[in-house]
């Protein structure tokens, strides 16, 4: 298992490379940049905008600058963002922590509710209960992430129960901890129903469709023929093996969550790692937004790889190499 580990970890730094050369390229063939844009104040002279060009590199050729910004990649140095006057890194540490705060709070509802939806509906298959859910996971499927940041939106405009933006309310700073603990979870129930209610809907039939394979298998004939319980079969015997092919999806799920929480935080003003790369596109920000581009890549990366930890601690009959 260490051995698989290091080798995985090993791979990230080649990726990366790929990802940061893909992502420079792309930014290189977009029309302007940042100092264009500044041009456009008459207020800045030619040889202010000449000198700015020189210090960041940006008279020199593409591949020296990305040679360069290589360079102190591996040094750890994300470069200086445009737009802020900020260390890139320093810009984006706050962003990805509140992505992460959101992407979790959007798993614990997508997996929260997933696991035992999907369970209730095997068990009553072809019941009200069954066609219920699966008719609600149809329709949800269905909205698309936008219209239901929207609804949600409205809804908090309208009935004033929910903050209708932002992580913190004004008066953040005079709140106790628990007050601060239910201002932030408040901010954060919208914009958590909005990113896991989408993955929810899939995650749930699939929950249903792989105990129902389960269940029909010889073992679990066997378990009930012995005259154990409904509830034992399926929560010991069944449910476990059951699992396997969620726990392979739970990496994939996390990169879909991170993703999804960029539409969120623009549609609930929550200050995380799409809004800063929102920003960065719209200012031509390029190091800001490649290194948000790197940050959002190591998380996709990395939940993969916790995905197949996982699912070798829940199958003991998987060995990594």
């Amino acid at each position: 298992m260490r051995t698989y580990v290091a080798k995985r970890l090993l791979q990230i730094v080649p990726l990366l490379l790929g990802i940061a050369a893909l992502t420079f390229l792309l930014l290189t063939l977009a029309p302007g940049d940042f100092l264009n844009t500044m041009a456009e104040n008459p207020a800045i002279s030619p040889e202010t905008l000449a000198a700015m060009r020189r210090n960041f590199g940006l008279d020199r050729p593409v591949y020296v600058q990305f040679l360069l910004y290589i360079g102190n990649l591996l040094r750890g140095d994300f470069g200086e963002s445009f737009s802020r006057h900020q260390p890139v890194f320093t810009v984006l540490r706050a962003g990805v922590a509140n992505t992460l705060v959101l992407a979790v709070a959007a798993a614990i509802v997508t997996w929260g509710l997933a696991i035992p939806l999907g369970v209730w509906a095997a068990v009553r298959q072809h019941t009200w209960v069954d066609r219920v859910l699966s008719f609600g996971a149809f329709v949800w499927l269905s909205v698309p992430e936008v219209l239901s940041g929207l609804l949600l939106l409205l809804f908090a405009a309208r009935t004033g129960w929910f903050p209708v933006g932002g992580m913190h309310s004004l008066d953040w700073d005079q709140l106790d901890g628990p007050g601060k603990a239910l201002d932030l979870l408040r901010h954060l129930a919208l914009p958590a129903l909005v990113v896991g209610l989408i993955p929810l809907a899939a995650r749930m039939r699939q929950m249903r469709a792989s105990l129902l394979d389960v269940l029909r298998l010889e073992y679990v004939t066997t378990a009930r023929a012995k005259g154990l319980g409904e509830r034992q079969v399926v929560f010991k015997h069944a449910l476990r093996n059951a699992l396997n092919p969620l726990i392979t999806l739970f990496g994939y799920t996390l990169g879909a969550l991170v993703s999804g929480s960029f539409v969120a935080e623009i549609i609930f003003s929550w200050p995380g790692i799409g809004r800063i790369t929102l920003e960065a596109i719209l200012a031509q920000d390029q190091y800001l937004l490649m290194g948000a581009v790197l940050m959002a890549s190591t998380m996709l990366i990395l939940g993969n790889l916790v995905a197949d930890l996982l699912l070798a601690a829940a199958d003991p009959r998987i060995a990594y190499d």
